[in-house]
């Protein structure tokens, strides 16, 4: 089956306390020419104006890429939360309870789940600070747990960290939690790959879609095909690997954040990536940790 795309939209996300972040960036790629920064507004983006967007002015037919994760390790376990009588059986139910225990919670934010008496035991907060659940109890490994997706990561030479891990700066834990609660809220509005269903519609034009995404796959697949390094400092350093993945050069020149680069070449790689079959079918992606754990697009 071919999906066919008039847009790809790629967001680097964030997890951090406040309403508006230098790390949030948008970059959209057309079929054809160079990707391009949104400009964010004054301050930054906001998570509930990226929502608005998703929800209400999303051009037809795209593909988005969120940077965060969509789900928590299920599959190692048979729960989310073992030993907690409230953990959810699959990924939506997942992310209605973050909603529902942050409702109070301004900006999408997070911090009421991980205050949460029971919910904070799973989570490693700080050096000296893990819950009493972060391991299972047969674990060989400090690292904590791992998603299905994120293990076919690791085999593709990827350095994923646990979403139950909130320490360093490669955590994505806090930014999958809000993520969640921002996919709750699109619930009606937006598919999501691969919980729901591809609509008809998205074989031949008109359906968007949300796909889970990790930048640091994109970064690694370009750098492969260019033999460049996987940290863009500069536009000179992005454009290399944007001519990698097939893509037209951006028209800017200097250094370039990391966001900002993150959110370009994500935009062409997904540009790319969504017409290799492979990537929609991987071969360790069952129906039941669709529905559990969710995937990361693009790893195999």
């Amino acid at each position: 089956m071919t999906r066919e795309f008039d847009h790809f939209l790629a967001v680097d996300w964030s997890g951090a306390k406040g309403e508006r972040h230098s790390g949030i960036a948008l970059a959209i790629a057309e079929p054809d020419g160079p990707p391009v920064l949104v400009e964010p507004p004054s301050g930054g983006w906001s998570r509930t104006e990226v929502l608005s967007i998703l929800r209400d002015d999303l051009p037809a037919n795209t593909l988005v890429g969120v940077d965060l994760g969509i789900s928590l390790p299920f599959n190692d376990a048979g729960a989310f939360f073992p030993g907690w009588d409230r953990s959810p059986t699959h990924a939506k139910k997942l992310w209605a309870l973050i909603d529902e225990i942050c409702a109070d919670d301004p900006h999408l934010g997070a911090h009421s789940f991980l205050d949460h008496p029971q919910a904070r035991e799973y989570f490693r907060h700080g050096k000296d600070d893990e819950g009493e659940h972060f391991h299972l109890p047969d674990a060989i490994t400090r690292e904590g747990r791992f998603r299905e997706a994120e293990i076919a990561q690791r085999r593709m030479k990827c350095r994923p960290v646990s979403n139950f891990n909130l320490v360093g700066a490669a955590q994505v834990g806090k930014s999958s939690l809000t993520g969640m609660r921002m996919l709750h809220q699109l619930r009606g509005h937006l598919p999501v790959w691969p919980m729901d269903p591809v609509p008809d519609r998205m074989i031949t034009k008109g359906g968007s879609l949300l796909v889970e995404i990790y930048t640091g796959l994109a970064s690694k697949e370009a750098a492969t095909l260019s033999g460049a390094r996987t940290k863009l400092l500069t536009y000179g350093d992005l454009n290399v690997a944007l001519e990698a993945l097939g893509s037209p050069p951006v028209r800017q020149y200097g250094e370039v954040d990391d966001h900002s680069s993150d959110a370009l070449l994500t935009a062409a790689w997904l540009r790319k990536a969504a017409k290799d079959k492979r990537r929609w079918e991987p071969r360790f992606l069952t129906a039941e940790i669709a529905w559990t754990e969710g995937w990361t697009f693009g790893a195999l």
